[in-house]
């Protein structure tokens, strides 16, 4: 979903279907293990095309709808990564979810008079199929078994617990709803306490 007649195709179909967007969850993303030394512009321009400029695009497509039935939520999905995560296998994805988090404060300031709240969720270590992948190949990378890498991660982690899906889905839906709905701009971590910020 980075090409700009994707997105209008999407939208368009949404709104022949439904009428209008009230909410929008921008979670489609891909990364990859790649030595910062051996990242080609293939590599960032795929990526950062995915995880950036997709999240773009589908928030304007999204709040040119749901400024026409007075608003809505934007709630985009970032990384610990994006904010200073130490590991040097996901530069290109790091700096992907970084421009998520910053085109979330933004895009909440633009589209706040608009009464469209945009926040971001960063989830920290979760049990998805592109994590799974991830810790197969960090392992291969760097030759230490999987188990062992799982159990490495873990510990890392204050509450000593990997975030199941359903945990990143509670944030999604609290930032989805009028839960929060004098909140925007904002980014909250679901990690088990990695990081602070």
């Amino acid at each position: 979903m980075s090409q700009p007649t994707q997105i209008a195709a999407l939208f368009a179909e949404v709104s022949t279907r439904y009428g209008r967007v009230d909410v929008l969850v921008n979670s489609a993303g891909v990364t990859r293990v790649i030595d910062v030394l051996d990242v080609t512009t293939d590599d960032w321009d795929s990526i950062i095309n995915i995880n950036a400029r997709g999240t773009l695009l589908a928030m304007q497509a999204a709040a040119r709808m749901m400024e026409g039935i007075g608003g809505g939520s934007i709630v985009n999905i970032g990384s610990i990564s994006a904010k200073g995560f130490k590991e040097t296998s996901n530069i290109v994805y790091a700096s992907s979810k970084a421009a998520v988090v910053n085109m979330t404060r933004i895009a909440a300031t633009r589209f706040g008079p608009m009464n469209i709240r945009v926040n971001c969720v960063c989830p920290g270590m979760t049990k998805t199929e592109m994590w799974s992948s991830w810790i197969d190949d960090r392992a291969g990378a760097i030759g230490v078994s999987r188990a062992d890498l799982l159990a490495e991660m873990s510990a890392k982690v204050p509450l000593q617990r990997l975030n199941e899906p359903s945990d990143v889905a509670a944030a999604v839906l609290f930032f989805a709803t009028d839960m929060s709905r004098t909140i925007t701009g904002q980014s909250l971590n679901v990690d088990g306490g990695t990081m602070w910020d």
